[in-house]
C-alpha cells in the first residue's frame, strides 16, 4: 500500500510542482488586480469540478461498486457495468456544461457577489471560455477509476502533468508576446479544453476498454446505474471539502480588491501538501479498505488505517510548520514577479500563514473520509463537508468583512477543523477506529518530531532574515532550498533516530515489493 501511495503521491508532486510554475506565470502576467481576480474565480470554479472528479474522488463510488461486481459476478459484468459509467458519466457531464453556459452569469454572481462592472463581464467569458474542459473529464475520470481498481496507479497519477505543461505553455507565450492582461486572461482560458483533450487523449492510450476493462461503452440509467450516481453524487462533493471551502472564501473576499487573487495563491502553496497526501489516501485507500471489508479482515483494516494515518500527520504537520514559518520568503521567491507586487507578497503571505492552520485538519478528513466510503457510506463525509463550509461562511460572516483576506483566511482553517473533528467523532461512535499498537506508539513520536523540526527551522530563519532584504533572487532561491533541505534532513534523521521509520530498511522493502510485482 505504501508503494502505490508513494507512486500517487510523486505524480501529484510533479502535477503540483508544475501548477506552481503556471500559477507564477499567471501571478506575473496578471498581478493581483481585478482582471486577476476575474480569471481566478473562473479557473477556481472549474478546478473544483476538475478535483471533484479527477484526484481520487471518484474511488468514492466506482472503485467498491466496481469491486463488488468483479467480486460476486466476473469480469466482464465488471467491465460492462464500467463502461455503462464511463458513457453515463460523460453524457451527464457534457449537459451540466451545456446549462452552466446558459446560466452562467448567475453562477458567477453567486460566486463574486461583490463583482461590478467589467471584472463581472471578464469572469463570466472566462468561464465560459474554459465549460469544453467539461467534455473531456468525463472519460478521463471513469478511467482512471477503474485503472485505481486494478491496482495501477502509475499512468492515473502522471496524467494530470499534461494539464499543467499546456497551460504553462500558454502562459510563456502571452508573456513573450507582453498582450494585454484582459486579452492574456481569455487566452489562457481557452487553452484550459485543450489541455482537459490532452489528458483525456493520454489516457486512451492504454484506456481501460482497450483491454477490456469498460467495455461496451454505452449511455444506461438502469437501476445499478442510478445507484452508483446517489452514491457518486455526495461522495465526489464530500471529497471536495478544501476546493468548496477555497470557493466560500472567494465569496467572502471579492468585494475586497486583490483579496481573492492573494488567497488564490496562497492556496496553492497549501495544496502541495494536500495534494500528495490527500490525494494520494483517496486513491490508495479506498480500494485497500474496501476489500478489507469485504472480507472481513480485521488485521488488514487495522494496517490500512494505522499506516494511513501515520503517513498523513508525518508529511502533513511538518509541511503546516514549514509554510507558517517561511510563508513570507516562499511566496515572494514564487510569485513576486512582473506585475506581482512586494505588497501583494505581504498579504499572500499572510493569508498563507493562517490557511496553513487548516492544514492538518484538510489532511485528516481526506485520510478519515475513504473509511466511510469503503463502507459505502457517502452521506456522512458529505454531512461533515457541509458543516465545515457552514463554519466557515458563518465565522467569514463574522471576522472576514472586518479582517479582509487574513479573516477569512482564518475562517476556512476554522471550517477545515469543524470538518475533520466531525468525522472523527461519528467514525468513533459508528464503527471506531482501528489503530494498531504500532501506531498509539508512533504517532506520539511523529508529533514530537515535527514541532522539533519546527523549532529547528524558526531559529534558523531568524538568523538569516535580514539577508532576505537585500538577496537577489539566486541567493534567496539558495537561502529558502538550504532551508528547506535542512529541515527535511533534520526531521528524517529524528524519525530514524526515535524508531519511527528506518530508511535503509523501507528502501529494501520497496526494493523488494518491486521486483515481487
Amino acid at each position: 500500500m505504501i508503494r502505490h501511495i508513494l507512486t500517487v503521491s510523486t505524480g501529484t508532486l510533479a502535477s503540483r510542482i508544475l501548477g506552481f510554475v503556471r500559477d507564477a506565470l499567471i501571478a506575473a502576467l496578471l498581478g493581483a488586480g481585478w482582471v486577476a481576480d476575474a480569471f481566478l474565480v473562473a479557473f477556481q470554479f472549474i478546478n473544483v469540478a476538475r478535483r471533484m472528479l479527477t484526484e481520487g474522488a471518484l474511488n468514492a463510488a466506482l472503485v467498491p461498486g466496481y469491486l463488488h461486481v468483479r467480486e460476486t459476478a466476473g469480469t466482464q459484468p465488471a467491465a460492462a457495468y464500467a463502461g455503462r459509467v464511463l458513457g453515463s458519466v460523460t453524457l451527464v457531464l457534457i449537459l451540466i456544461g451545456l446549462a452552466l453556459g446558459l446560466f452562467m452569469p448567475q453562477v458567477i454572481g453567486l460566486l463574486a457577489p461583490g463583482f461590478k462592472g467589467p471584472a463581472l463581464q471578464s469572469a463570466i467569458d472566462n468561464a465560459r471560455l474554459m465549460l469544453p474542459y467539461f467534455a473531456f473529464v468525463g472519460p478521463a475520470t471513469v478511467m482512471m477509476g477503474v485503472l485505481n481498481a486494478e491496482h495501477r496507479f502509475m499512468l492515473t497519477a502522471f496524467s494530470p502533468v499534461l494539464f499543467n505543461i499546456v497551460m504553462i505553455c500558454t502562459v510563456g507565450v502571452l508573456l513573450m508576446w507582453q498582450h494585454d492582461p484582459a486579452w492574456s486572461a481569455t487566452a489562457i482560458a481557452g487553452a484550459v479544453g485543450v489541455a482537459g483533450c490532452l489528458q483525456m487523449l493520454i489516457l486512451i492510450q492504454r484506456r481501460p476498454s482497450r483491454e477490456g476493462l469498460a467495455t461496451p461503452v454505452k449511455v444506461s440509467f438502469d437501476p445499478q446505474i442510478r445507484g452508483f450516481f446517489r452514491k457518486a453524487t455526495p461522495g465526489m462533493l464530500a471529497n471536495s471539502g478544501p476546493q468548496f471551502l477555497i470557493v466560500a472564501g472567494a465569496i467572502l473576499a471579492s468585494s475586497s480588491p486583490a483579496a481573492v487573487s492573494w488567497l488564490y495563491f496562497a492556496n496553492r502553496l497549501i495544496e502541495l501538501p494536500l495534494g500528495m497526501v490527500g490525494v494520494a489516501m483517496g486513491t490508495v485507500l479506498v480500494p485497500e479498505l474496501t476489500r478489507a471489508i469485504r472480507n472481513d479482515d480485521g488485521t488488514a483494516l487495522s494496517n490500512a488505517e494505522s499506516r494511513g494515518l501515520e503517513l498523513a500527520v508525518a508529511l502533513a504537520l511538518p509541511a503546516t510548520l514549514g509554510l507558517m514559518i517561511l510563508a513570507e520568503p516562499i511566496v515572494r521567491l514564487l510569485f513576486e514577479h512582473g506585475a506581482f507586487t512586494p505588497a501583494d507578497t505581504a498579504a499572500t503571505a499572510q493569508a498563507l500563514t493562517l490557511l496553513a492552520l487548516g492544514l492538518p485538519a484538510h489532511v485528516l478528513t481526506k485520510t478519515l473520509s475513504p473509511a466511510f466510503f469503503a463502507r459505502e457510506d457517502t452521506r456522512t463525509p458529505l454531512i461533515a463537508t457541509l458543516s465545515g463550509l457552514a463554519i466557515a461562511v458563518l465565522a467569514g460572516l463574522l471576522i472576514g468583512r472586518s479582517s479582509g483576506a487574513n479573516g477569512v483566511a482564518a475562517s476556512i482553517a476554522a471550517g477545515a477543523w469543524g470538518c475533520a473533528l466531525i468525522l472523527i467523532g461519528r467514525g468513533a461512535m459508528t464503527f471506531g477506529f482501528s489503530l494498531d499498537a504500532l501506531a498509539l506508539r508512533r504517532l506520539p513520536r511523529i508529533v514530537l518530531c515535527a514541532l522539533t523540526m519546527g523549532a529547528m527551522l524558526l531559529t534558523a530563519t531568524s538568523f538569516v532574515a535580514p539577508v532576505f532584504e537585500t538577496a537577489t533572487f539566486t541567493a534567496e532561491l539558495t537561502i529558502v532550498g538550504g532551508l528547506v533541505a535542512a529541515g527535511i534532513s533534520f526531521y528524517g534523521l529524528l524519525l530514524d533516530l526515535l524508531g519511527i521509520v528506518s530508511w535503509s530498511k523501507a528502501v529494501d522493502n520497496l526494493r523488494d515489493n518491486g521486483s515481487r510485482e
